[in-house]
């Protein structure tokens, strides 16, 4: 039972990012559309590797929303902010992923400035080297930023 319904699921989620891909690629922009499709990708491809294609029907839709706080074509600029920032990397012991809970001290957290389009109060950092948006009431890591 639990492998028909994980076959389903696979077949229900690959057709899905597809489509979305294939959506991206037709409007000019790439604005937050781009980044809910990259998130999506990638939030399917993490919750594969973890939970098979179950995994992966979860992962897309969870990456999807996630995927939309920076968009690809603000993602560039916003990373060399970053850089030109010097903000302190925090060094975390496990891989930083999309999910993570950072601590509440030992990290410098840093407003996003509103041009990025990342909702207010929304925080940032760099940790291992790479800057991260931060939900701000839980230190959740909400998008790495590439």
């Amino acid at each position: 039972m639990i492998k028909k319904l994980a076959l389903v699921a696979a077949i229900i989620a690959i057709p899905a990012t597809a489509f979305a891909q294939t959506q991206v690629q037709q409007q000019p922009s790439g604005g937050a559309t781009g980044g809910a499709v990259s998130g999506a990708t990638s939030g399917a491809i993490g919750g594969a590797i973890v939970g098979g294609p179950i995994g992966a029907a979860v992962g897309g839709v969870g990456g999807a929303v996630v995927g939309a706080i920076i968009g690809d074509a603000a993602s560039p600029k916003f990373r060399t902010y970053v850089v030109e920032q010097s903000v302190p990397s925090y060094t975390y012991q496990q891989p930083v992923a999309v999910g993570t809970v950072l601590p509440e001290e030992g990290v410098v957290y840093r407003e996003v400035p509103a041009e990025y389009g990342a909702p207010a109060g929304y925080r940032y950092t760099v940790v291992n080297e790479r800057p991260v948006l931060v939900e701000p009431r839980t230190r959740r890591v909400v998008q790495i930023i590439n």
